[in-house]
């Protein structure tokens, strides 16, 4: 029986990896999740190792039920696997994290008091989080005296009062929820409570101009847990250790962090070489992963299913599909973007190895889902900025909103409370799933010719907040397509645009 994994057991190990057993606490992180500790403390934890940043990151448990007891019983220490494909080549790194110092628990008396003295401390700098979308939130029933406050941001000002009152520098704050502007919110929240609970002008001001809230745009999938019984048992004998908290994300990883240019030098990531950057603002990266990334998704797999495609991988190993995602991204959509062409393009090549991970069976079915709102964030400001600027259409994405249309009206069979299940030309039945809406208009068009389809898709401006029969020869084009998939198949659409 392997012996779990602490600071000793690693030495028996025989692992020579880099590690890091002692350090000051210079973050005070808010979560212990598979994603932070995947992302965040794995970028200071290689800033120790190649920037000598000499720091630790103390975690909070943000809910009443977390990994406080396991990440101390293991002394901070996890293993960390990144896997997928670089330039088209199998990677499978592993690395055991040592930048977590220990993990705490707000709800305990103890463990609150001891997260006020971490605050307070001189070698403090930064602030992380990841508290989920719904962590960010004004929660109005909180106050200063409770022992934690109840929501995030309610516990940020708590501490950073005891802070103000130590007459400490301001802190650094490292915003990753999936919000936009998400340090710009917590700002927002903090200074509520500061007005709410009466706390003064002077630490409003600190706040205001003392701390820095960086709103950050975070990029790395993270599958987390392994779940295959016979791979963990295999892994722990290979490492010589039991690991209750290995973790496991892709190998591509970037963290765009929006701040004055001199926060580039205060944070060790730039001097380590490592894929995070200080910019004026995140949103023109932001809008590159929506459009490139998840617009790549939307705009592909639908009519790959239809073409009888299952998994996102094997979609990047057929000529015809990969060319076609290559057409929409390469000459539809980078041209129409604020930022350095060079820059996209690297971004698009690195997609299509974060697509061909050989370690991700990632389903089209789970891509699938609400499939519309997603087309309409996606692909659509791409289709209509790109008419805009060009004065034609773009073949790649008419056809990509011809397969959307397609995969929701195939041999549409019956109308379920959960979806619409239809039958794709390889015979097998699939369940589209949308907001109920939507599943209805779809079934109650299933007997309209395409034309009848097309025109009530395009003008429905419930779906599109606008009527898009009025885009020149849209309907036209997209109705030309829709015929095309009915008639030859998917794949022969999609090759029709090469």
């Amino acid at each position: 029986m392997a012996e779990k994994l602490n600071y000793e057991v690693l030495k028996k190990s025989g692992y020579d990896g880099y590690i890091l057993r002692k350090a000051p606490v210079k973050v005070l992180q808010f979560g212990e999740g598979n994603f932070l500790r995947a992302f965040v403390d794995y970028w200071f934890d290689m800033s120790n190792e190649k920037a000598g940043w000499n720091g630790k990151v103390a975690l909070v448990q943000p809910i009443a039920q977390g990994l406080t007891k396991l990440i101390n019983e293991q002394e901070g220490l996890y293993t960390l696997y990144l896997r997928g494909s670089e330039n088209g080549k199998e990677v499978n790194r592993k690395r055991v994290i040592s930048a977590v110092d220990a993990c705490y628990n707000p709800y305990d008396a103890a463990d609150w008091e001891a997260i006020r003295k971490i605050a307070v401390s001189d070698d403090l700098e930064y602030m992380a989080s990841n508290t989920t979308e719904a962590g960010i939130a004004y929660v109005p029933e909180c106050r200063l005296t409770d022992t934690p406050p109840a929501s995030f941001p309610a516990k940020v000002t708590a501490l950073l009062y005891d802070r103000f009152k130590a007459g400490k520098p301001g802190i650094v704050f490292l915003s990753c929820e999936l919000i936009d502007a998400n340090g710009q919110e917590l700002k927002k929240c903090v200074l509520k409570h500061i007005a709410d609970w009466g706390l003064g002008e002077a630490f409003a001001d600190y706040v205001k101009n003392d701390c820095l809230f960086c709103s950050t745009l975070v990029d790395r999938i993270v599958p987390g847990r392994i779940r295959d019984p016979k791979e963990v048992a295999k892994l722990t004998e290979e490492n010589g250790y039991e690991d209750a908290l290995l973790d496991v994300g892709e190998v591509f990883g970037v963290w765009y962090i929006e701040g004055p240019k001199e926060l580039e030098d205060r944070l060790p990531f730039q001097k380590a070489g490592l894929n995070v950057h200080v910019v004026p603002e995140v949103a023109p990266y932001k809008k590159r992963k929506v459009r490139i990334l998840n617009g790549a998704h939307t705009g592909f797999v639908l009519g790959a299913y239809l073409a009888g495609f299952d998994i996102v991988r094997d979609c990047m190993h057929d000529e015809t599909v990969h060319a076609f995602m290559n057409t929409m991204l390469y000459d539809e959509v980078i041209p129409i973007l604020p930022l350095d062409r060079k820059d996209c393009e690297n971004f698009a090549a690195a997609v299509t190895d974060r697509f061909n991970n050989p370690f991700v069976d990632h389903q089209l079915m789970s891509i699938s889902l609400n499939s519309t709102s997603k087309w309409k964030a996606r692909d659509l400001p791409s289709l209509l900025e790109y008419t805009e600027k060009f004065g034609h259409l773009p073949k790649a994405l008419c056809m990509g909103f011809a397969a959307y249309i397609a995969f929701y009206s195939t041999n549409l069979q019956c109308r379920e409370a959960d979806g619409l299940i239809a039958v794709r030309p390889a015979g097998n039945e699939y369940k589209i799933q949308d907001d109920a809406w939507v599943l209805d208009f779809y079934w109650d068009h299933r007997g309209a010719d395409d034309a009848a389809l097309v025109h009530d898709v395009l003008s429905n401006e419930k779906m599109w907040d606008q009527d898009l029969t009025k885009v020149k020869n849209l309907e036209e084009t997209v109705q030309k397509d829709l015929t095309l998939i009915r008639t030859k198949g998917a794949k022969a659409a999609y090759a029709s645009v090469l």
